[in-house]
């Protein structure tokens, strides 16, 4: 009873929810700058939560991971220039609404799914954070090969009307995943001469360029942009109404995306923007309509609940076993041990009323996080009265600054201006950017996992498939992949009959 006491006089305290308010309003605005994600953010904030008490410092840096999962959607939304890689799919289906004259109801649709993902994910965390660990230490290297695999399999989902393009731009993706040093054997592979791509080709620099460079240029050239009449026109709508259709018509989508960012933010070495894809695809998989890619609030959704919903799982891992589930909950980690907590169960016994303050007053900050959104949505929708030439160079400048922000090294600019210049070239040929960001996700993970796997058969002198028989999580991640891939033909076939039919109609009437 004492440490209920403890816990909520500390949450409580006007100090503690100042913080909370401050480090999600914070991350939410690093997120909605292309390249500024939460890890850098929380980096560079790292020192000033020093001199403060160590719940109140987590629940700072907490806020900021939480806020930027939701802040990269505001600018795939309106500008198509996603601040982070898991709104890229946000991105795909929040454009053309904003194109529409819906750009407000998008931004609804998407900090609502937001907040309800984060929840459920921190509910996850709060009840069943003993459970879930011991689950995700069994996910061994051929389990994370698998699930990415299975994750390649949504691609389909991601090309639009040509699939063979969509496919290519997937392989392309796989290719830039192979440049630099070989994990295996020590060999340079792919950088054409160039030292700055020993190190691989770093994400967030080429979300940089296929996006954020490429769509302002492409806005130059006026590539795609035959409807650009109606991106300054904004139809007003209701927050309350978007957040009753959120929670009844797609309550289904919600908590299924909700729950498979949980799972994939638990697994180490994941992260939200594979479980954006990953939920995206698998809402794509019931379209009925074949409406995905033109606007269809299921798939900005689908994408945020999962991608913030990741952010608890994540912890899961961190906290119980002292492995981070991300990138980002890797510099929580060090955010733990500065303040001198071991992660691990003794957290919950030694220092049970800073981890359950921390734990409970992440749900503040997921409040937080809904009441800057809804209340800045008028101020984020101005953007779209500015005319393209003067948000142009502020877009590139945010965004080469925030590609060397990554490494401080001016090679990440250099891949993030040539991924630019990749992205022009692919809206010209009609092909899809978002396969490029899943194969270069994916693409390393697989081959990592990969190695590993095939080192430990090879000590073993088993073979390989006998070996991911005899293991039962890797019969249900591919039983889970056939279905992915029966669900995207389905999808895929709807969608034809769909524009077929539609096609004969308009070719009836003009007759």
């Amino acid at each position: 009873m004492s440490l209920i006491v403890e816990v909520l006089t500390q949450l409580f305290h006007w100090q503690t929810l100042l913080v909370c308010f401050a480090g999600t309003a914070v991350g939410t605005v690093l997120g909605a700058i292309p390249g500024m994600n939460g890890g850098i953010g929380i980096a560079i904030m790292l020192p000033f939560t020093y001199s403060m008490e160590p719940a109140r410092g987590l629940l700072f840096l907490g806020g900021m991971y939480l806020g930027s999962s939701y802040g990269g959607s505001i600018s795939g939304i309106l500008i198509n220039c996603p601040g982070t890689a898991e709104s890229a799919c946000t991105t795909i289906e929040g454009y053309p609404m904003t194109r529409r004259g819906e750009g407000k109801r998008a931004l609804y649709y998407s900090v609502t799914a937001s907040a309800v993902g984060s929840v459920i994910g921190l509910l996850v965390l709060l009840l069943f954070t003993p459970v879930l660990s011991n689950i995700s230490v069994r996910f061994g290297p051929p389990e994370m090969m698998l699930l990415a695999i299975c994750g390649l399999t949504i691609v389909g989902s991601l090309t639009g009307k040509h699939v063979a393009k969509g496919l290519l731009a997937g392989l392309i993706g796989l290719f830039m995943a192979m440049i630099g040093i070989d994990d295996a054997t020590g060999a340079v592979r792919f950088t054409f001469g160039y030292k700055g791509l020993r190190g691989g080709v770093e994400l967030i620099p080429a979300v940089i360029g296929l996006f954020a460079i490429a769509e302002m240029v492409k806005q130059g050239m006026g590539i795609g942009q035959e409807e650009n009449g109606e991106i300054l026109t904004l139809k007003d709508c209701r927050c309350v109404d978007v957040l009753k259709e959120t929670l009844i018509r797609y309550r289904k989508v919600v908590m299924k995306s909700s729950l498979i960012g949980t799972f994939i933010g638990i697994l180490p070495g994941t992260g939200g923007a594979i479980a954006s894809f990953l939920a995206y695809g698998e809402a794509k998989g019931k379209d009925e309509e074949g409406t995905f890619g033109k606007g269809n609030p299921a798939g900005i959704i689908a994408s945020e609940a999962a991608n913030n919903a990741a952010v608890g799982g994540s912890l899961v891992p961190m906290l119980s076993l002292g492995i981070p589930g991300s990138a980002t909950s890797a510099i929580m980690f060090g955010a733990l041990t500065i303040h001198g907590l071991v992660p691990g169960q003794r957290l919950f016994v030694d220092h049970a009323d800073i981890a359950y303050t921390f734990m409970l007053g992440m749900f503040v900050t997921a409040i937080f996080m809904l009441l800057i959104g809804i209340a800045g949505i008028p101020v984020f929708a101005t953007v779209l009265k500015l005319n393209v030439s003067q948000i142009m160079p502020i877009v590139i400048l945010c965004s080469l600054v925030g590609a060397y922000s990554v490494n401080n090294s001016m090679n990440d600019v250099v891949v993030a201006v040539g991924c630019g210049v990749l992205g022009v070239a692919l809206a010209k040929l009609e092909m899809p950017s978002t396969p490029v960001v899943l194969g270069l996700i994916l693409g390393g993970l697989i081959e990592s996992n990969f190695i590993r796997t095939w080192t430990i058969v090879s000590s073993r002198g088993e073979n390989l498939l006998w070996y991911m028989v005899k293991r039962p999580l890797c019969i249900g991640i591919f039983l889970l992949t056939v279905y992915l891939i029966y669900a995207n033909i389905r999808a895929m076939k709807r969608g034809r009959e769909i524009q077929n039919s539609t096609n004969i109609r308009v070719e009836e009437q003009e007759g």
